[in-house]
């Protein structure tokens, strides 16, 4: 299957849609890990592949420097989700969301925070050149 910037898009959609499911059960002022659980169970139940606190290796100047970063969770090994539980999102968390889609190369990258009241107006999508070079449909 070729990957396309509408089937990633998709695919983001689903995420949100299940985010959503966690949060109308849930509703906001719980842990971060708690969310996390909760959204890797609805992502399974809806048939996505969702692998949990991924290592992201540091290449610096062609050397492997081990594994000190850690994704909350990998969907469909394209997307990448970065789960938060605060009042206020700060700038450093889209910055971090950005430097590991880079480090990873992977298209998207969605940053969604639980303690909002509303997960879509709080949602930030983020896409780099991967995404930009992929087949719009």
């Amino acid at each position: 299957m070729q990957i396309t910037q509408k089937y990633v898009n998709d695919i983001a959609y689903q995420i949100v849609g299940c985010a959503i499911e966690v949060h109308k059960h849930l509703g906001p002022g719980l842990l971060e890990y708690v969310y996390e659980v909760c959204l890797i169970d609805e992502l399974v139940e809806s048939g996505l592949s969702v692998r949990s606190q991924v290592a992201v290796p540091i290449n610096y100047k062609e050397k492997e420097l081990g594994e000190a970063l850690k994704l909350d969770l990998l969907v469909n090994e394209i997307i990448i989700v970065e789960l938060k539980a605060v009042e206020i999102i700060l700038p450093v968390f889209k910055a971090q969301l950005l430097s590991c889609l880079k480090l990873t190369d992977k298209p998207k990258g969605l940053l969604i925070n639980f303690c909002s009241e509303n997960i879509t107006k709080s949602l930030i999508p983020l896409v780099t050149e991967n995404f930009a070079i992929l087949p719009k449909s």
